[in-house]
This record gives C-alpha cells, sequence and structure tokens, in this order.
C-alpha cells in the first residue's frame, strides 16, 4: 500500500495515499480497534450540512475567504451526496465527545476543497482546524449534528413509514367494519366486536405515536452550535449561531434554531431522551400490533386462524407446507432492539459531567439505529402483511357462535348471577348457551334469540 505523511500537533504519521482523510483520523483509526460500529452516515451527512453553513456564516461574517467558503460547500455538497463514504472509516468506539469524527469530516472537508482550489488556480490552502473548523468546537457540532441527523430520520424516514401503515390500517378498519367476531381479554373469550374496531386500535396507536414522534422532532431542533468548548461561545462571532442555524434550515427546508442556553445543550440529551421515548413508544405499539396479528393468523387449522396472512417462503426446514408469520417476526425484533437502545440512550444522557456529556457516538448510534431499524421494518411488515389481511369468515363466525360471553348480553334481562349459571352449564355440558338458558328455564328460545345479537353487542345503545 502507498503511503503519504499527514501531521498534526502529535507528530507525523502515515495515511493511505488514495483515502482523503488526515492524521487525527488515521490516529483515532489506530488507536480504536474497537468494534464494527461504524458512525452513523447520518451524523457525517449532518456535520457536512453544518460545515458549509458554518462556512457561509463565517464568509458572511467577514471571517473566512469567500473562495474558501465556496470549496468548503463544494467538498460538503460531496460528502451529503454519498459520493465520499469510504473516507469515513471510525468507530462508535472513539473518545465520548466524538472530537476525532468531527476532524474526520473537516479533514476530508479540507482535503476535497484544496484539489478544487488547485483546480480554480487558487494559491489559497484550506486547514481543517483554522477554516472547516473555525467559529467552532466538537462540544458543540457534534451535538449540533446529531441533532440535525435525528430530525432528517424521524422527518423523513420513521413519520412517513408510520403514514404508510396507518393507512393501510384505515383501508382494512373500513372494509372490515361489518365483520363481527370474539373479543378476548386476558386470552380469555369476551364480548363481541367489530374486526374493523380491533384494527382501529392498532390504527389509533400510529396515530398517536405519529403525534409524538412529530412533537419531539421539534425539540431536536434548537442546536448547540455557537457554544464551542464549554458553552460560552469562546473564538466564536455573536452572530455565528443565529446564522448557522438559519443556513441549516435553508439546507435541510426544516425550521432549526440556536439553542438558548448553551451551557444546557452541550452537557444535557434530554432532548434525545424524549425523542428515543416516542421511538420506544412506536417499538411497543408494533410489537402489539404484530403480535395481534400472529396471534390471529396462527393455525392454520390448530390455531385462531380468524385472519389469512401473506405466505412469503417456507417456514420450516423439515416441516413441508408450512408457513410463519416472519414479517410479525422481525417487527417484534426490531422492538425488542429499540427497548434496549433506549435504556443505553437514557443512561448515557445521564452521565454528563460538569460542562460536557462523553457519550454521545453511542447515543447517536442508538438513535439512528432505532430510527431505521422502526422505518424499515414498519414499512416491510405494512408492503409484506398488513395489505394482505384478511378475515377468515368460517373461523370467526365459529368462534363467535361458540363463545360463551355471548351471555354478557343477557346480564340487564336476567341479572349477572343467573347470566353465570347459564354460561357454567353451557361450559359444562358442552352445550350452546340458547340450551343451557332453556334447560334452566331462565329464558325461552324466542326471548334467548331477542336479547342475544352479536352484531348489537358491538354498538351498545
Amino acid at each position: 500500500m502507498e503511503y503519504r505523511v499527514e501531521h498534526d500537533t502529535i507528530g507525523e504519521i502515515k495515511v493511505p495515499a488514495e483515502k482523503y482523510w488526515g492524521a487525527q483520523t488515521q490516529r483515532s483509526k489506530q488507536n480504536f480497534p474497537i468494534g464494527n460500529e461504524k458512525m452513523p452516515q447520518e451524523v457525517i451527512l449532518a456535520f457536512a450540512i453544518l460545515k458549509k453553513s458554518a462556512a457561509k456564516a463565517n464568509s458572511d461574517l467577514g471571517l473566512l475567504d469567500k473562495q474558501k467558503a465556496e470549496a468548503i460547500a463544494y467538498a460538503a455538497d460531496l460528502v451529503i451526496s454519498g459520493k465520499l463514504t469510504e473516507h469515513f472509516p471510525l468507530v462508535v468506539w472513539q473518545t465520548g465527545s466524538g472530537t476525532q469524527s468531527n476532524m474526520n469530516v473537516n479533514e476530508v472537508i479540507a482535503h476535497v476543497g484544496n484539489k478544487w482550489l488547485q483546480e480554480q488556480g487558487s494559491d489559497l490552502t484550506l486547514h481543517p482546524n483554522d477554516d472547516v473548523n473555525k467559529s467552532q468546537s466538537s462540544n458543540d457540532t457534534y451535538p449540533t449534528s446529531f441533532h440535525v441527523g435525528a430530525v432528517l430520520k424521524l422527518e423523513d424516514q420513521v413519520l412517513p413509514a408510520i403514514k404508510q401503515l396507518k393507512a393501510t390500517l384505515k383501508e382494512k378498519m373500513d372494509a372490515f367494519a361489518d365483520v363481527v367476531k370474539i373479543g378476548r381479554t386476558h386470552l380469555q373469550d369476551a364480548t363481541p366486536l367489530t374486526l374493523g374496531q380491533e384494527i382501529s386500535g392498532w390504527h389509533r396507536m400510529l396515530e398517536r405515536a405519529e403525534m409524538m414522534v412529530a412533537e419531539s422532532a421539534d425539540h431536536l431542533k434548537e442546536l448547540a452550535i455557537g457554544g464551542t468548548a464549554v458553552g460560552t461561545g469562546l473564538n466564536a462571532h455573536p452572530e455565528f449561531a443565529a446564522r448557522v442555524c438559519a443556513e441549516i434550515s435553508k439546507e435541510t427546508n426544516k425550521e432549526f434554531i440556536s439553542a438558548p442556553n448553551k451551557f444546557h445543550s452541550l452537557t444535557s440529551y434530554d432532548e434525545m431522551v424524549y425523542a428515543h421515548g416516542a421511538l420506544k413508544a412506536l417499538a411497543a405499539n408494533m410489537m402489539k400490533i404484530a403480535n395481534d396479528v400472529r396471534w390471529l393468523a396462527s393455525g392454520p387449522r390448530c390455531g385462531i386462524g380468524e385472519l389469512v396472512i401473506p405466505a412469503n417462503e417456507p417456514g420450516s426446514s423439515i416441516m413441508p407446507g408450512k408457513v410463519n408469520p416472519t414479517q410479525c417476526e422481525a417487527v417484534t425484533m426490531v422492538a425488542v432492539q429499540v427497548m434496549g437502545n433506549d435504556a443505553a440512550i437514557g443512561f448515557a444522557a445521564s452521565q454528563g459531567n460538569f460542562e460536557l456529556n462523553v457519550f454521545k457516538p453511542v447515543m447517536a448510534y442508538n438513535f439512528m439505529q432505532s430510527s431505521q431499524l422502526l422505518a424499515d421494518s414498519i414499512l416491510s411488515f405494512d408492503e409484506r402483511c398488513a395489505q394482505g389481511i384478511e378475515p377468515n369468515h368460517e373461523k370467526i363466525d365459529n368462534h363467535l357462535n361458540d363463545s360463551l360471553m355471548l351471555v354478557t348480553a343477557l346480564n340487564p334481562h336476567i341479572g349477572y348471577e343467573n347470566a353465570a349459571k347459564i354460561a357454567k352449564k353451557a361450559f359444562a355440558d358442552n352445550t350452546t348457551l340458547k340450551e343451557a338458558a332453556i334447560d334452566l328455564d331462565l329464558l325461552t328460545s324466542e326471548q334467548f334469540d331477542e336479547y342475544v345479537k352479536p352484531k348489537e353487542m358491538t354498538q351498545p345503545k
């Protein structure tokens, strides 16, 4: 392998010739051979948006040469486009402030920007610290990039995925509005409802989760930039923070503002805990929906079997013809992962010491993973399971007519205790409720038919 020699304040170090990073990235690569978890690309992309915006702000304030700002913007756009992904090799398990990833971005942008300057015939040279990182510190750029990346992830991926599944469930809710089935509580038979009503509960879960995710994303739109090292704004122009936030807003078409208290925004991640809490709530809802679907579709002959779901692939390597609810299983595994990530984020956020929290990369990694997994699994579940859900009318009718809990309709007419006698006798004798009521001389056949109407039980007056 061919190398070039780069240097930093520690000294000289060899860097692979074809790579765009510099000395500090190389040191981090060598000093932290820990795990395979790379710094999330969402964070890198947000860093590039920030560097471009900071360069514009510094240039407008007369603090950075205009052509240098253009070079930074050119390089940052290449990062944003995803064309330079291979030049961001650092793992999550590095310094807890994310300093080395900040420098990785600074070094790559400086390297690419300098090539551009040379092509323009300029004799200017970008320095990763003095120019690309001007008016900034890793301590305010990492939380800023984390927030920007998180907002993009929530609003551009998670919320659209929720919207799509919600639309599917609305269609099913309306289509099955008149399919009367037995309800279940405590895993035991309960009073009837319609399949549409049951699905409406799932739809409302997504509706509420959508509201919570959207609302939590708004809290993330306060940015730490301008706080520099400890929140005082040392080495940054007083207008720098507001100008950068305005530029980021233009780049993303989202409304970001400068955090009013930078001492808070450098050391506290309560907004991130709150936002991930909304993701955990979404995960809990998806767990419930997926579990309901796979239980209701269980069988095909020896389970509940009230729903028919798509058969996507063979379910067993030994049992021919077996088909499993694999999309449901994927969703529930994602939910478990998100709940674990939530514990990690909550604990990491509690570890701010004095003017800085140094658990930033692990929070970013877990947050982005949760967002990606939820968005992907919801879309997959929608396309490969939810859209294909159909009722098994025969099973639904059999379970409805066999249920002892239809006896609940008799409470207003013969009282709770007499109704209980009917249910117990029907169960003991393995007969119908109607037969038991007549045998006990509590109701006539005509009275039973008048009082016990499953459809009317789903719409009580």
